[in-house]
């Protein structure tokens, strides 16, 4: 509140402001002062010089309020150059942003700024929180040059994450010493991962091409050379090369199939599609495979059809990938188990479950990464590309499915997919592809 001075008489102090109400507050101190004062007598200081020694330390302890109430003052006139409609419209922003002033105290930060480094108490400094010498020393630069400036930043911990951190003057024009400053914080860190899963995807998919194509190349060269004339090595370079096109094809085809569910991937299906019939078409499809494997299927169905929002032609390639991998690397186990079912709790769901070597924990969560494989050697010898588990995550993605995956190592593994509940076009509760 502020005083009306019309309500104190003309040469009466108000109530509360005169020197004994100043003393009262600093009493004790007062009083310790005092006998320290006269016991300083008996030890030899001169009495004038106790008194002034007292004097001293009670102006001492009268000014310091003043001092803490002009520093508070300037904290104020500096947050008053900027207006609440400024101050609201840093709240508004999603960008994490700090205003500190001249002597780096923060003025203000955004609710986006309190989540990413914390809330700051009063007339903190910019150091009480950000403890990265880049950014203090991109502070300091600034500060003193008045130029706008920014860096790049990493942190590796708790996760690795990228932001583009600038700091700029605030032109209001203020005075030099009452300068305001603006630190903002925009986040890298997707387009920092993009940029990596590019770069990583490019140099898989060149080794994956680089291995066959020296084959190729190297039996041609073969044939052409010392086997010209040696009809059985030639018949027999003739199937290996076979081989290594075939395989160069399937990696190709599995490129092209996930570069169309990337283009689609924000386009929901509107089909319906009988779920128990396309997985019985699927198992029906790959069972002389599995007979040439030594692997049993158990197809379990319900009474009653079950369907489901998508597309027939990628479902089909969804449980051709499942199957086609249970009973390749689960070959040991010589059975298959897949269940098909709809409860009220989880929704229509496929289980393949099958009773081979199982999965590490530590590789669960990366199975649907390109390239990935867990033994790369008897991935190749199967006839892998590395990459349908990535299309079986595109697609079901786009069906706002998920894959959810349980293993236990010697026991085997469960590959479950659950489709959403939420109804044609919308998104899954989950945003996770696997568990």
């Amino acid at each position: 509140m502020v005083d009306n001075p019309q309500d104190t008489p003309v040469g009466e102090e108000a109530p509360g402001t005169g020197l004994a109400a100043r003393l009262r507050p600093h009493a004790g101190p007062l009083a310790v002062g005092a006998v320290m004062a006269l016991a300083s007598v008996p030890a030899g200081l001169e009495p004038w010089q106790s008194i002034f020694g007292y004097g001293l330390f009670t102006a001492g302890l009268l000014l310091w309020p003043s001092g803490r109430a002009v520093a508070r003052a300037g904290a104020e006139s500096r947050a008053a150059q900027v207006s609440a409609k400024d101050f609201s419209v840093i709240e508004a922003l999603d960008m994490p942003t700090v205003i500190f002033d001249q002597d780096t105290q923060v003025v203000r930060q955004n609710a986006a700024a309190r989540t990413l480094i914390g809330a700051y108490p009063e007339r903190a400094s910019l150091s009480a929180r950000i403890r990265s010498p880049v950014i203090l020393d991109l502070v300091a630069r600034v500060v003193a040059r008045g130029l706008t400036e920014s860096v790049e930043y990493t942190e590796r911990v708790p996760s690795e994450r990228w932001h583009e951190v600038r700091v700029a003057l605030i032109a209001n024009g203020s005075p030099s010493d009452n300068r305001l400053f603006v630190l903002t914080f925009r986040d890298l860190t997707e387009a920092r991962r993009m940029d990596r899963m590019r770069t990583d995807f490019v140099a898989n998919a060149s080794h994956e091409l680089r291995t066959p194509l020296a084959s190729l190349m190297g039996f041609i060269e073969t044939m052409q050379g010392p086997a010209r004339n040696d009809e059985a090595a030639q018949t027999r370079f003739f199937g290996i090369m076979l081989e290594q096109a075939q395989r160069m094809a399937r990696l190709i085809d599995d490129l092209l199939s996930l570069s169309r569910l990337e283009m689609r991937a924000h386009v929901a299906p509107d089909g319906e599609v009988d779920l128990g019939g396309t997985v019985a078409h699927v198992v029906d499809t790959l069972k002389p495979m599995a007979d040439d494997l030594g692997v049993a299927i158990e197809l379990d169905l319900p009474q009653d059809p079950i369907t489901v929002t998508g597309d027939v032609d990628e479902l089909i390639q969804v449980f051709s990938n499942l199957i086609e991998n249970a009973c390749k690397y689960g070959q040991t186990g010589k059975r298959v188990k897949i269940i098909v079912a709809s409860t009220d709790e989880a929704g229509s769901h496929v289980t393949i479950q099958d009773f081979g070597p199982g999965i590490a924990k530590e590789h669960v969560p990366r199975l649907t990464e390109r390239f990935y494989r867990v033994d790369v050697e008897t991935s190749r010898a199967k006839k892998g590309t590395g990459l349908g588990l990535a299309i079986v995550k595109h697609i079901l993605a786009r069906h706002r499915a998920r894959l959810v995956v349980r293993s236990t190592p010697g026991e085997g593994s469960a590959f479950t997919v659950k489709f959403s509940q939420s109804g044609p076009g919308k998104l899954s509760s989950s945003s996770e592809l696997y568990e």
